[in-house]
């Protein structure tokens, strides 16, 4: 496989139409894992125009690299309402393709993803709210105490924002995944900082089944099982 720095050299040669099919050769479908790295490469490197050749390409890893590009761009108003929409996007590929151009947005501008995914947080659609909570809770992000607190709060928000929904919308396939990525959300935000994120993540009300269950799936990673087990 090439290198990072080969894929740069690379994509700046092509011309906007032969990106799409540059990137499907290298993509690694159809199998088991899609290129991820290229997608994170694609997403530094593509301008306005190649995000349009790899969009009405239509074909889901380039729909991938496009939403990346486009959460990398996401301090300009435009490429955020876009990705936006892409986070919503039926294929779970180019759903997480969002949240990588996000985290290489908040690994040059912290500020602007602080207050992207706070926004985000508060979407109607659980499936943004979920973008906002997986962009954020990446370890490497979670090195300042802002950056820390930032994802603990959006952790319980989105957490409030799925318990608020009524009981049969909480079965829809968008609140299912939302609370599948919860699941693991919570513990990187409270390893972080915990500090400030255990007594949040202590104050969940595990009576209701959905928390009940996001604190269980939690307190098995290892990560939060190892200070749990230090406090005991």
């Amino acid at each position: 496989m090439a290198d990072t720095s080969t894929w740069i050299a690379e994509l700046k040669e092509l011309e906007a139409k032969d990106w799409p099919a540059y990137l499907n050769q290298r993509s690694g479908l159809p199998g088991p894992r899609a290129n991820i790295e290229l997608i994170a490469t694609a997403a530094l490197v593509a301008d306005s125009a190649v995000v349009e050749e790899l969009l009405a390409d239509g074909g889901e890893y380039t729909t991938a690299c496009a939403a990346a590009a486009l959460g990398y761009r996401a301090a300009d108003a435009a490429f955020e309402r876009r990705a936006r929409e892409l986070a919503t996007d039926e294929r779970w590929r180019v759903r997480e393709a969002v949240t990588i151009g996000l985290q290489l947005l908040g690994d040059s501008d912290p500020q602007t993803l602080f207050s992207l995914v706070l926004a985000w947080a508060d979407d109607t659609d659980p499936l943004v709210q979920r973008a906002a909570a997986v962009a954020i809770c990446e370890p490497r992000l979670l090195r300042t105490a802002d950056g820390a607190r930032i994802a603990i709060d959006v952790c319980r928000r989105t957490t409030d924002h799925l318990i608020a929904l009524p009981p049969q919308d909480r079965k829809a396939p968008a609140a299912r995944t939302l609370r599948k990525s919860l699941g693991y959300c919570w513990s990187v935000a409270v390893a972080a900082d915990p500090g400030a994120g255990l007594p949040v993540f202590a104050a969940l009300d595990v009576g209701d089944p959905d928390v009940a269950w996001i604190v269980t799936q939690n307190r098995r990673k290892k990560r939060l099982s190892k200070l749990l087990g230090n406090l005991g």
